[in-house]
């Protein structure tokens, strides 16, 4: 590399010429900017640092697990507009979004109980669990904030009628005046 080159990463280019047996020789211009993808140690002790995303350090975040004990309280209309909030950011994974539509019920003021319908779900939220209960942390101020879930079956476990006989007998139970209709005009529900 050359001398001025090295002193001054910014500055234009270095050319590097390859040859490859039975080939032309073709040249190809490197150019080197500054501290591109790596971080400088001439620009950190410059106070020359670039600007991240203003999302939390894993060291931020810790603060809300172990430091600071914060303990104000809130409201379930507050809890239930910051929850809808938190779930506004989780538009790339709508699976896990639907899942997590039902708002968790709050007991003994900081425990909350989110209700969800399989072990599957349990494992997606469990990757999210502790930013999830970070930013709930730092957003009510209340670092005694715990997220359990818990598997509940769906209480509708009835089977869909399927064949025509099935579906009149849903409809009949549903509006038994069916019933005076198929009387009236003679209609027949059997099987084929």
């Amino acid at each position: 590399m050359p001398a001025a080159a090295a002193q001054n990463p910014t500055q234009t280019a270095h050319v590097a010429e390859e040859e490859t047996p039975g080939r032309i020789t073709s040249r190809r211009l490197i150019k080197r900017k500054g501290s591109g993808f790596t971080p400088s140690i001439k620009d950190a002790l410059a106070g020359k640092f670039q600007e991240e995303k203003q999302e939390e350090n894993a060291i931020e975040k810790m603060k809300y697990y172990s430091g600071e004990q914060l303990h104000e309280p809130f409201t379930s209309e507050v809890f239930a507009q910051k929850w809808t909030e938190y779930l506004e950011r989780m538009n790339d994974r709508p699976v896990l979004k639907a899942s997590m539509s039902r708002t968790p019920e709050i007991f003994d003021s900081c425990k909350l109980k989110l209700q969800i319908d399989s072990a599957i779900v349990d494992a997606e939220i469990s990757k999210i669990k502790p930013d999830l209960v970070s930013w709930l942390r730092r957003e009510l101020r209340n670092t005694g904030i715990e997220l359990i879930t818990e598997i509940t079956e769906l209480e509708d476990t009835r089977t869909r009628p399927y064949s025509e006989t099935e579906k009149f007998a849903e409809m009949l139970r549903k509006n038994p005046k069916i019933n005076l209709l198929k009387q009236t005009f003679n209609l027949d529900f059997s099987d084929h």
